[in-house]
């Protein structure tokens, strides 16, 4: 049974209910003094959730009725945290005791927490009664009533790709452009323009179209947030690190001036393109104009700010640049976007709904932002006029107040009431993570699943595949943008709009749902009672939680930033969520009384270098279920860890050593790099017995003494392939530094296998197990050279969707081979098979691009990317010329193509790319090209 969900709503008013019921049910059925107590706080309890949640959907609750809602939510949560603690003090106690003694302190502790629980449960029913009383005992109101549709739309990123897409930015890109490249391609002068505007008008987007346009025609380039409150020598060393093609950790200098000298003389006599996004003040732009010589002719600037003064500080001397006003769209094309993210075409708006569509669009006033919100919402209400025209009220309502950054956070303020409630707590998490962060979905969701804001329900086998619909309806409704993109085209992260962020960390405060420490111009709140807890240090100033904060009730704890002093672990008893990711301060001893944790469920210590041992206490946290230990010291785990029967997840450092007794975890699903030469036998040997295995990353790189007996490796490759074949749950299996691994015949692998990666190891050809794994989607391989029976191998494969192939063009990447092998032409056509592929991605840079199209090949192919070197392609086509055959991918809509040509005659590049360009040009559905040289 799914544990019920707390709720930025209602608070923790469902778990403490279904605790409640437990606490009259068989096991605690000793403690029946408090019987008759419980079921009618219950039932008071039960009304009350009722009520909160028909509150939680009215937009505007007088005040009264926020102070009781308040009440109500804290009161839940304290009781949540009494109700555990008894359970705890009682649970932990079941064991049976050896000797008199243990015996008597055995029953003195029980007799102790009943007690308490029966005063607790009494002080809180009379708590419940004071509050419900002071609230008129539930006034009787009609909550705005709408129609609920929370059926995730399978098109969540197309419909954000044409949001963005960016209806009616041509015209202003094209006056950008003019601008910036005044005088021609030979101007001897740097140019800069600043792109003003409110919040929400779109500025990002259109000096990213600009920059994507242009940015292939210089030698560096850069494009960066700057935000409210920059950290400047990030800033500054990303700058470099993107001018340079540095790593960003080798960008490491003594202080600002030091690096602003060498950007400068890095740049001092080249051609660059730089855009500076989200500019707040003017102090910061004189600081950062420093590193942009003027002296380099035909370079550009692009900055964004929402304030005037910002602009005409960075158009004035020494670089007389201009500044572009952006302008709200018009009626066509607000009209046209609005269309978009609803019918998909104008003319499949019903008729009855044009009007009041009309209306809707002139009280949005052209503000990119406020459409793409209220389209968000209209998309998950019914479509009759009735509702409509409800909406259309309350916008006109709430613009008419103030025509600009107000309106919108009104019509943010509608989007965000129409939520479900399991997705308002999703969307409110995100204010825990400082303004301009990269969030990573996967950490999200498990988050939101730790917390028990989300479960399993009817349609998906996991609570995580459940998390990603939320995800994608996040990003439906345009309340979340997607971030970066895996090779499999799958979002992986998420960012927030500056304005979205500020409503929810608005809304958070106000409901005590998280509270923010050391964030600038935000008070803590006025709630000592911490729920969630973000520690953000955006100063060198150590940060340290203030006095009067009461820790012991924080469910969630973030640290962002190396400057935050660690509090100590004992404070929060209650934590279910402890993300330490990238805390560079955090020691061992800062988890000394990481037991005292009960609740925990989610832990991260990832880049948390200075992280050497775990406690072997660790064992005592039975509720936990993911420990990500990746990039920080640990190379042993402690044997308890195996008590961690919760445990679903567990990731690691690729060279730790697990210890035995692993069969033990049979809650595990994932885990996260094995080295499978630094195991013991027994830690293999049980290794078949994990039989709730689905994810699986195996690394067979030999992290010990060089003169390690090689018959011990194989013996252990052995028995790894053989336990393989009996993980029959298995469906992700991703392999590092096993080319010999790899080669073997693995029949049977587990017929189950749905993702296939392999990194690191190069092979001759497609071994012929691969066209057994009927079930597979998801396919990386790494190979000398492809040739026609490789194709036939994986074009059988009936379900496959992904497809990389990194040709590497040698056996081994340390051998120099003084001439390269005779290369046999490779068709791809009809008869090859591949009826699902989808993605396709064939990386040749290192070897000879053999690869064309023929009629009929891959006929779902939608996106493409190659990569290949023009210093070893020579002609594809019948004609003599360069033709891959594109125009044969009947289904094509994305290219992306990297051209190497380091050496070689410029024209083979040029004309490389030409062939490729008029090949796009000339496919009937016009796919998009990204074209990298």
């Amino acid at each position: 049974m799914e544990a019920a969900l707390v709720s930025a709503a209602t608070g923790a008013l469902k778990p403490v209910l279904e605790k409640l019921g437990a606490l009259v049910g068989d096991k605690y059925k000793r403690f029946k003094g408090v019987h008759d107590d419980i079921k009618s706080l219950t039932r008071e309890l039960t009304a009350m959730e009722a009520f909160l949640l028909k509150m939680s959907e009215e937009e505007d609750p007088d005040v009264q009725d926020k102070v009781w809602m308040n009440e109500v939510r804290e009161l839940s949560y304290d009781m949540e945290d009494s109700i555990d603690d008894f359970m705890q003090s009682v649970g932990s106690q079941d064991s049976k005791p050896d000797g008199f003694l243990e015996k008597m302190k055995n029953l003195l502790g029980k007799m102790k927490a009943r007690r308490r629980i029966g005063n607790e449960i009494y002080d809180l029913k009379k708590q419940i009664t004071e509050v419900a009383e002071r609230n008129e005992r539930y006034k009787a109101r009609e909550a705005f009533s709408k129609a609920k549709n929370t059926t995730v739309d399978p098109r969540a990123l197309a419909i954000f790709q044409h949001a963005s897409e960016l209806v009616g930015i041509d015209e202003p890109k094209a006056e950008i452009i003019k601008l910036l490249t005044q005088g021609g391609s030979t101007q001897e002068k740097m140019n800069l323009v600043s792109i003003v505007g409110s919040g929400g008008m779109g500025k990002t987007t259109l000096a990213n179209q600009v920059y994507q346009d242009l940015k292939g025609k210089f030698q560096c380039q850069a494009f960066l947030s700057v935000s409210r409150n920059p950290d400047m020598m990030n800033i500054l060393r990303t700058i470099l690190s993107e001018v340079s093609g540095q790593r960003y950790t080798d960008t490491e200098a003594g202080s600002v001036q030091q690096l602003i000298i060498k950007i400068t003389d890095f740049l001092v006599d080249k051609r660059y393109f730089v855009v500076l996004d989200d500019i707040w003040d003017v102090d910061t732009w004189h600081v950062l104009k420093h590193a942009f010589p003027v002296t380099s002719p035909g370079s550009i600037i692009i900055t964004t700010t929402r304030i005037n003064d910002v602009a005409e500080s960075c158009r004035s001397r020494p670089y007389n640049g201009d500044i572009y006003s952006i302008k709200p769209l018009d009626m066509v094309h607000s009209r046209h976007l609005f269309y978009t993210r609803l019918f998909n075409a104008q003319e499949n708006c019903p008729s009855y709904l044009k009007t009041v569509s009309e209306q809707i669009l002139k009280k949005c006033a052209g503000l990119p932002l406020a459409i793409i919100a209220i389209s968000g919402l209209l998309a998950n209400t019914e479509r009759t006029e009735g509702p409509w025209k409800q909406v259309e009220d309350s916008i006109g309502r709430a613009l008419e107040r103030n025509p600009s950054v107000e309106g919108m956070m009104k019509i943010l303020s509608l989007s965000y009431f129409e939520l479900p409630a399991h997705l308002k707590s999703c969307l409110l998490c995100l204010s825990i993570f400082p303004e301009d962060s990269v969030i990573k979905k996967k950490v999200l969701i498990n988050r939101w699943i730790a917390e028990r804001l989300i479960h399993t329900e009817s349609g998906y086998s996991t609570s995580y595949e459940f998390g990603e619909r939320c995800f994608n309806e996040l990003i439906n409704r345009s309340l979340i943008q997607p971030g970066g993109t895996n090779i499999h085209g799958i979002v992986k992260s998420c960012r927030l709009h500056d304005t979205i962020l500020d409503f929810i960390i608005s809304r958070s405060i106000e409901e005590n749902f998280v509270t923010l420490v050391g964030v600038p111009s935000l008070s803590v709140g006025t709630h000592n009672k911490v729920r969630r807890l973000s520690l953000q240090a955006s100063k060198q100033k150590e940060l340290i939680v203030p006095r009067g904060l009461v820790l012991s009730h924080v469910r969630s704890l973030d640290v962002f930033g190396k400057s935050v002093k660690i509090p100590s672990m004992d404070k929060f008893r209650h934590l279910c969520f402890l993300d330490f990711e990238d805390c560079k301060q955090l020691e061992n001893h800062h988890l000394e009384n990481i037991d005292k944790l009960f609740q925990l469920r989610y832990l991260s210590l990832r880049w948390a270098e200075k992280v050497s041992k775990l406690p072997e206490k660790i064992g005592r946290l039975w509720c936990l279920e993911i420990l990500e230990l990746r990039g920080t010291s640990v190379y042993e785990l402690p044997a308890s860890i195996v008590n961690l029967k919760r445990l679903v997840h567990l990731l690691v450092n690729n060279n730790v050593t697990l210890p035995c007794g692993i069969s033990k975890l049979q809650a595990l699903e994932e885990l996260r790099l094995v080295s499978v030469y630094s195991q013991s036998f027994n830690f293999l040997q049980e290794f078949e017995q994990q039989q709730s295995l689905k994810v699986l990353t195996i690394d067979f790189e030999d992290y010990n003494s060089a003169d390690r007996v090689n018959a011990e490796n194989e013996s252990k490759r052995a028995i790894i392939v053989a336990s393989l074949t009996n993980l029959g749950n298995l469906l992700s299996l991703i392999v590092w530094d096993g080319p010999e691994f790899v080669r073997e015949s693995l029949c049977p692998m587990p017929l189950s296998l749905q993702t296939l990666n392999v990194w690191r190891s190069i092979i001759p050809h497609v071994p012929n197990w691969v066209g057994s794994l009927i079930n597979l989607q998801k396919l990386r391989l790494e190979l000398v050279r492809a040739e026609q029976e490789d194709l036939y191998i994986l074009g059988g494969l009936p379900v496959l969707r992904c497809l990389v192939l990194e040709i590497d063009g040698r056996e081994n990447r340390n051998t120099s081979l003084t001439e390269e092998p005779e290369v046999t032409r490779v068709i791809v056509c009809g008869e090859v098979g591949f009826p699902c592929l989808r993605i396709f991605v064939y990386d040749s840079a290192r070897a000879v691009m053999n690869l064309t199209f023929a009629a009929g090949a891959m006929p779902m192919v939608d996106d493409l990317s190659i990569e290949f070197d023009a210093a070893k392609t020579g002609s594809l086509g019948t004609s003599g010329d360069f033709d891959l055959g594109i125009e044969n991918l009947p289904s094509l809509l994305k290219i992306c193509c990297v051209v190497w040509g380091d050496g070689v005659d410029s024209s083979r590049v040029e004309a490389a790319k030409a062939a490729i360009r008029e090949a796009a040009k000339a496919h009937p559905n016009r796919p998009t090209l990204d074209l990298v040289y």
